[in-house]
């Protein structure tokens, strides 16, 4: 049983179609996330049971969930859409944890709603399996993030460029609201609405806020915070429209995302993100952009509409200094120094050394504590002297233990694994998704999984799977 509170479905219609979740033909449970299942007060056994898969399927809807589909907006690659929503998505309902706090429980890839725009709303194995895997991978790096429940198999194919098995993700979230959400009512001048929005968001996630102007200012800093985590860990989202911005500030929507494995700052993997917009030094820049957006839909529920353009883009300016601190906070980290050191000339020296010499960024970070970053490196007399320096601060092995992962789901890996569930093998998928939610952890077992790719294992373009 779960026990539903759903505040998102008492506000005004307007804010989503009631729909169910379409049934599946043969439900399969793939993998079921027993952590977080505790961590939401949910009983682990009832889920892998028989009813608890009907659920997680769509097969069956719970006593006390209310289905809905969100109703959102969003730029894509910089064009604005008036309206998406949830074309693939039903969310279920809400749930308190025994702590007290809500998290949204999503199903992913649950057929078609009134926002498909004639898309079947399904999802196949592949992006399940991989959000699965990296969300976690993301919540054990201490990222805040949507988080995997479960994935289970629909028995159904799903037609893309050709048949592929269908799954289904039931996705947590502290909620699914959007930078988009606020555009689908500003685009229609439907100001009650966004204040009823933005009253419920401070309610859910900022109640420190005391009106749009501060939720704005959480807003940015949350993002800001959240932005730079990514950074230290060259995760690249691959697809930061408007609609994949959640207010909460949690990474969402893990489509063509991917981490780098050699360095550089203008890397891209989405197939669909043609111009570089979306690279993974372009990713500040971007979140900028979208909270800019953030602030437009605000502006009508701050006053004077003059001194509210002023405000909103002071608080959007605000960006840029929490997430410089939070950068070198980050990268002082993983060079072991705290914030009191001359973190920021000292790691801008290693990037661009490692951009030079194509190393790999995992490695080379994971490996200063170790010994073994010199290895990776082309030039080892540059390093050296880059290496005096950085030991003249102090590092502190401890520090640089916890803020650098010794494995990451690599893109390689993710796919291998991906086939093997196709063919019928979660062996591969068990072991990376245990590897790469213990990063920390030099388990002799799991070495091969820090090994970069060779030649013909790296992975240059990843798919959204819509």
């Amino acid at each position: 049983m779960i026990h539903f509170d759903n505040s998102y479905a008492r506000m005004p219609e307007g804010f989503f179609a009631r729909v169910a979740p379409t049934p599946v033909a043969e439900p399969k449970l793939l993998a079921l996330n027993e952590g977080l299942a505790r961590r939401l007060g949910l009983d682990a056994g009832w889920l892998s049971g028989p009813e608890g898969v009907a659920m997680l399927a769509g097969n069956a809807v719970p006593q006390g969930a209310d289905p809905i589909a969100q109703a959102y907006a969003g730029h894509q690659f910089g064009g604005f859409v008036p309206q998406l929503g949830d074309g693939r998505a039903v969310l279920l309902g809400e749930v308190v944890a025994p702590d007290g706090a809500r998290f949204d429980i999503q199903l992913k890839g649950s057929g078609p709603t009134p926002f498909s725009r004639r898309g079947d709303g399904r999802a196949w194995m592949g992006p399940v399996l991989r959000e699965y895997v990296v969300s976690e991978f993301m919540h054990a790096m201490g990222v805040p993030t949507t988080r995997a429940l479960a994935a289970v198999a629909t028995g159904e194919t799903v037609w893309r460029e050709s048949g592929l098995p269908g799954a289904v993700l039931t996705r947590v979230a502290a909620s699914h609201i959007r930078v988009g959400t606020f555009q689908y009512f500003a685009v229609r001048g439907q100001e009650d609405a966004l204040a009823a929005l933005t009253d419920h968001v401070i309610a859910r996630h900022y109640p420190a806020a005391n009106g749009p102007l501060s939720l704005l200012d959480h807003v940015v800093a949350r993002q800001a915070e959240t932005i730079a985590h990514w950074m230290a860990l060259g995760f690249i989202h691959g697809v930061m429209n408007t609609d994949n911005m959640a207010v909460s500030g949690e990474t969402i929507d893990y489509g063509p995302c991917a981490f780098m494995d050699v360095y550089h700052p203008d890397t891209v993997f989405s197939s669909i993100d043609r111009g570089g917009r979306y690279a993974w030094a372009q990713q500040p820049q971007i979140a900028v952009w979208n909270l800019a957006q953030l602030a437009t839909c605000l502006i009508p529920l701050m006053g004077e509409r003059d001194a509210a353009i002023e405000a909103a883009t002071k608080s959007v300016h605000g960006f840029a200094p929490i997430y410089q601190a939070a950068w070198r906070r980050r990268f002082g980290e993983k060079l072991g120094l705290t914030e009191a050191a001359d973190v920021q000339p000292l790691a801008e020296r290693l990037l661009t050394m490692m951009a030079q010499q194509r190393a790999d960024f995992t490695r080379v970070f994971a490996g200063l504590a170790d010994g073994r970053a010199r290895d990776e490196f082309i030039d080892r007399d540059a390093f050296d002297a880059w290496a005096a320096d950085w030991q003249a601060q102090g590092p502190d092995p401890d520090l640089m233990r916890h803020a650098n992962p010794v494995r990451i789901p690599r893109n390689h890996r993710i796919e291998e694994a991906i086939a093997a569930a196709v063919a019928d093998d979660l062996g591969p998928f068990r072991r990376l998704f245990d590897a790469v939610t213990h990063p920390r952890d030099a388990r002799s077992e799991w070495d091969d999984l820090a090994h970069a790719p060779l030649a013909e294992q790296i992975v240059h373009q990843t798919f959204c799977g819509t």
